[in-house]
């Protein structure tokens, strides 16, 4: 029996309630399919180790997590830490050091659920949002001087590489391929960045000969995000910057339904370093404690996992699992307008995995 290591890191919050539920639901999902298991270990980074140890993970994190096949994480962020501290001291330095380049966000109006949109329905928001992860806005780059002083400075300085947009947008365009539309659409805003957008764009053009069967258009940003409001039936795939794809992919989450139900895969595409795995949602403190996170975000980042792992048969008995859960109102949780609590939705989703499991014995 194949055998896959994980590293969980529930990380702050709620991260470490729907981490639980997701893990729960992973090994039913295992047990189900009876062709592998998961071998998970537990890390404690986060805001509370912050507080015990002056770092959100130790300075040999990096080599404890390089050898998993990888990594299910919760949420990072805590309200008495500068967020700057949390993001830069945990989940980036596990996504930069380990070149997950690819940020893959799916967004869909699942069945049962009803977004903010009217008259709009599962058919007409089946997305992929790609978001370029490990360079652009994000990059780290700039400084500040003069601090305290009238004239203190900050500059923070996108970076936009050859090397950088050219992998993204084939990552982007391989998956339009595989997609039934075979369409992407290029997110810029090329038109105020007039150095590293028009390079985006230039790349995208050059890259895009190489797949005529993909139909490709360009939008800007803030065109694109009332392209997502009015016609979402015009969209089937996009790629975005860092910041870009961060933005609008919370709002694809949103007009899906809740943030709760977002997943995330933060992608090593080549396979050098484990993947990373993550609910789109942050550690709301508001809410955690209370027993009402959605955990599908989870449950979905998980099915992304089992894809990446190559075992698409239990990633789409994960699917199926969520997709029937989701279909029964009595099974939302608050962000959803229900009054389901995580526990109710972890064992609904369980049982349903165990019945999908003796179905096909």
């Amino acid at each position: 029996m194949k055998k896959y290591r994980i590293a969980a890191i529930p990380g702050d919050g709620i991260g470490k309630e729907v981490i639980a539920a997701g893990l729960e639901a992973l090994a039913v999902c295992a047990q189900a399919d009876g062709g592998f298991e998961l071998d998970v270990t537990h890390f404690d980074w986060g805001s509370d180790y912050y507080h015990a140890h002056g770092v959100m993970m130790p300075a040999d994190g990096l080599a404890a997590l390089k050898d998993f096949d990888a990594i299910y994480f919760g949420a990072v962020g805590a309200p008495e830490v500068p967020d700057h501290v949390t993001l830069w001291g945990l989940r980036l330095a596990i996504c930069q050091p380990f070149d997950q380049y690819a940020n893959v966000r799916p967004a869909r109006l699942l069945k049962g659920i009803s977004g903010p949109l009217r008259d709009v329905g599962p058919a007409d928001l089946d997305w992929v949002i790609v978001r370029e992860n490990s360079e652009g806005e994000y990059a780290g780059q700039g400084g500040r001087s003069h601090r305290g002083l009238p004239e203190e400075v900050a500059t923070e300085v996108s970076i936009f590489t050859r090397a950088g947009v050219e992998r993204i947008m084939r990552y982007a365009f391989r998956l339009a391929q595989g997609r039934p539309r075979k369409f992407l659409t290029v997110v810029t805003k090329s038109n105020a960045q007039r150095n590293g957008l028009v390079m985006w764009d230039e790349i995208a053009a050059e890259v895009a000969k190489d797949f005529p069967d993909v139909t490709w258009d360009k939008m800007l940003v803030d065109a694109m995000t009332m392209r997502m409001v009015l016609k979402p039936g015009s969209i089937d795939t996009v790629v975005a910057t860092n910041l870009h794809a961060d933005i609008l992919s919370d709002l694809a989450a949103a007009l899906a339904g809740s943030l709760g139900i977002g997943p995330t895969a933060n992608l090593n595409p080549e396979r050098r370093f484990p993947s990373m795995f993550e609910p789109i949602h942050g550690s709301a403190f508001d809410i955690t404690g209370k027993g009402i996170a959605n955990p599908v975000g989870t449950f979905w980042s998980g099915q992304m996992m089992l894809e990446h792992l190559g075992e698409p048969a239990a990633a789409s008995r994960m699917m199926r699992a969520i997709e029937a859960a989701m279909a029964d109102p009595s099974l939302h949780t608050p962000d959803l307008g229900g009054k389901a609590t995580t526990a109710q939705v972890t064992a609904a989703v369980c049982e349903l995995l165990k019945q999908s499991g003796s179905e096909t014995m």
